[in-house]
């Protein structure tokens, strides 16, 4: 009787030991994924976060002297645009536009096609009614014959997969004349003073 009452205290305490130890497997099963979704948050957040930038140099067509830079900086789903341009003639208004192509092979600007439109809308000023996806404006030239610019906007990126908003391979293009915003397809804007790659 002693030997069936000890064998039966063992094979209670092997089944106790048993549970307790499927017990703790589950937990650390249960903690390693808690671990791997929060790793996977971390990583996706990481990328929303991620920060991307271009630097376009701008080299002079039609015979100018405009040339500078523009960089473009992508940060939490906003591209910001900072142009700095010198060698304009005098002070004045000049457009400044993304274009289709991103070519600047010919002389007078020609090769960078028209305005970069990808979704078909009249030419307008941004952000009142109808606009080009390159329709950015006007900047002003000092005396000296220098502009900056700075321009944000959610409706860009830098190299995703929606080619409404990438402006990757795109050309930026610098006009002899202030964009009036009405004239079709391009405001009227004269001739392609600078143009550059955004690459």
């Amino acid at each position: 009787m002693k030997k069936l009452n000890v064998a039966i205290m063992i094979m209670a305490l092997v089944f106790t030991v048993s549970c307790k130890e499927k017990e703790s497997d589950a937990m650390d099963e249960n903690n390693m994924d808690t671990e791997e979704v929060e790793m996977n948050d971390e990583m996706d957040n990481e990328g929303m976060d991620e920060k991307k930038s271009i630097v376009v140099p701008m080299g002079s067509k039609s015979e100018s002297n405009v040339t500078g830079s523009i960089s473009f900086v992508e940060e939490n789903g906003v591209v910001t645009m900072s142009a700095n341009l010198t060698g304009f003639t005098a002070a004045g208004t000049h457009a400044i536009h993304i274009h289709e192509n991103g070519d600047c092979s010919a002389m007078d600007g020609s090769s960078a096609g028209g305005h970069w439109n990808p979704t078909s809308d009249e030419h307008g000023d941004w952000g009142d009614g109808s606009y080009h996806m390159g329709d950015i404006g006007n900047l002003e030239a000092d005396e000296e014959g220098t502009a900056v610019l700075k321009f944000s906007t959610d409706q860009w990126c830098i190299g995703c997969d929606d080619e409404t908003k990438n402006i990757v391979g795109k050309g930026v293009i610098v006009h002899a004349t202030a964009d009036d915003f009405t004239s079709q397809p391009s405001g009227a804007a004269g001739a392609r003073v600078a143009c550059g790659v955004i690459e």
